[in-house]
């Protein structure tokens, strides 16, 4: 490799005309290897992990470490490589990772990479849009009853009903970064009071984050009170873990709706569990879970007034036209010497 010459390697699945983009932007000086033969089959647009089972040949799984001992720059942590390291004991040269996903604070270190010198940029904020609207569709799906009236159509019967508006309730939003303010930029559209929990609050963030009171921590207590709605958005940290232990459950408003599309560890599952058996909370959405894939037995499976997303309501169909668009950026950035200047630099003490 000639001195100054970039080597990207492609370690996820991604789709040819993403590639051939990257490589139409991408500076002279850097060369893109993309070889999807190394890849499992997708089991849907922007699918980063393909289908279970996938095993390279002797000859694959040469051209893969070839690949990864040549690199300097990785789109993705290399899939399927187990334990400690994350990959990049096989990738020497690498210096930076452009990750596919938001929250890879967790992953950064059981990999290890906590002091790594490699540099880790994330796509934070591509899902904002996407997480939002699923807020917003499991907040309408139990305000506007769909179960019920999809009930009495099968039945064919025509009885008149009450829902209920969402204009003049309280949203909580726990974790207000991008996700957190679109998701309050949607929610302020139908009415409702936004109360945003922020690690650095300040009244002069409230525009940026479309609420009405931006409160730090040390007032989740009383946010998560005034709250029709809570909505959880926070990274997993060692902070975050358990936040919303049965206390802060305990403290919502009886008929609360409870959506979580942060991550499972920052709940206490079964302080939830038994707050929707005995209605205290009415209606959860759950992107996530404690332990994902969620366990075949878990009862929220068979709960009436629980909605289950296996962590699929980020993922949509222009997300890695999205995550392209900051690798791009950041590809110029990098290469240019303003590596200073870079999208999305993970923080990995903090780990988001």
């Amino acid at each position: 490799m000639s001195a100054g010459q970039e080597i990207v390697f492609i370690t996820s699945p991604l789709e040819d005309r993403h590639v051939a983009r990257i490589r139409a932007e991408a500076p002279e000086h850097v060369t893109i290897v993309h070889e999807p033969d190394l890849h499992p089959a997708t089991r849907y647009i922007a699918d980063h992990k393909g289908v279970d089972g996938f095993v390279r040949t002797q000859e694959q799984e040469q051209r893969w470490r070839d690949n990864l001992g040549r690199a300097t720059i990785l789109w993705d942590f290399p899939a399927g490589e187990k334990g400690k390291g994350g990959g990049l004991d096989h990738a020497p040269n690498v210096k930076w990772v452009q990750t596919t996903s938001s929250g890879v604070g967790q992953l950064v270190g059981k990999f290890g990479l906590a002091d790594h010198p490699v540099t880790i940029t994330t796509a934070r904020g591509i899902h904002a849009v996407p997480l939002a609207e699923f807020v917003m569709m499991a907040l309408l799906m139990h305000t506007k009853r769909l179960l019920h009236l999809q009930s009495e159509q099968k039945l064919h019967r025509w009885e008149r009903y009450c829902g209920t508006d969402l204009r003049g309730r309280v949203m909580t939003i726990v974790g207000a970064g991008k996700v957190g303010a679109e998701v309050a930029r949607l929610a302020r559209s139908f009415g409702m009071r936004i109360l945003s929990v922020v690690n650095k609050p300040a009244p002069e963030r409230a525009a940026e984050l479309h609420a009405d009171e931006v409160l730090g921590s040390d007032q989740l207590a009383y946010a998560i009170e005034q709250a029709d709605c809570v909505t959880l958005c926070m990274p997993h940290t060692p902070v975050t873990e358990n936040m919303i232990d049965a206390d802060m459950i305990g403290r919502m408003k009886k008929g609360v709706v409870f959506i979580n599309i942060a991550r499972g560890a920052v709940v206490d599952e079964n302080a939830l569990i038994q707050a929707l058996e005995n209605g205290h909370i009415a209606f959860a959405a759950l992107d996530v879970a404690r332990v994902e894939p969620l366990q075949t037995d878990s009862p929220l499976w068979d709960m009436s007034n629980v909605l289950i997303s296996p962590h699929s309501a980020s993922t949509v169909e222009s997300e890695n036209e999205r995550i392209a668009d900051i690798f791009v950026e950041n590809l110029k950035r990098y290469t240019s010497g303003r590596k200073g200047d870079m999208i999305n630099v993970l923080d990995k003490q903090k780990m988001y």
